[in-house]
């Protein structure tokens, strides 16, 4: 049986994040936040819902998170997002003080990693948490459109 509260159990909460934005036509990021295992924000990308660039998934969990604990900083927390961080949301959570940062699939070109981005310096990162799975959908997102296209 799977663990609960295991870095699966909660990409898992990502990755349905993600799935909803592939069904509305987003690239399919999806993130949530916890603390002391209890998820308090969920979202995924918006940014052709809002015409925004800047309403990646981490950004809209980093804000609704904020709002549920009352401060900015997001310093006991752990978010789970399914594809690597690209550098604005690396700055984002490096300023929210993240304890935690837990990512599915890699970015090999445009991951905070490959950016040089740092994160906060207390800030534990994971990688490759349900890799595959994160990544299949990603392709799969990009696959169909190419097809509408």
């Amino acid at each position: 049986m799977e663990d609960l509260f295991s870095n699966e159990y909660f990409m898992k909460k990502a990755l349905q994040e993600a799935e909803m934005a592939f069904s509305k036509g987003e690239i399919p990021v999806g993130a949530v936040i916890v603390i002391d295992n209890r998820v308090i924000a969920r979202s995924h990308n918006l940014t052709e819902l809002l015409n925004d660039v800047t309403a990646h998934a981490e950004m809209q969990a980093i804000t609704a998170a904020a709002d549920f604990l009352g401060g900015k900083y997001l310093k006991k927390c752990k978010i789970y997002v399914t594809l690597e961080p690209c550098q604005m949301c690396a700055g984002a959570l490096y300023w929210s003080q993240i304890d935690t940062v837990v990512f599915g699939a890699p970015d090999v070109s445009r991951g905070f990693k490959a950016m040089g981005t740092k994160l906060h310096p207390k800030t534990k990162v994971i990688g490759g948490v349900l890799e595959s799975d994160c990544s299949n959908l990603m392709k799969r997102f990009f696959i169909e459109k190419r097809n509408l296209n």
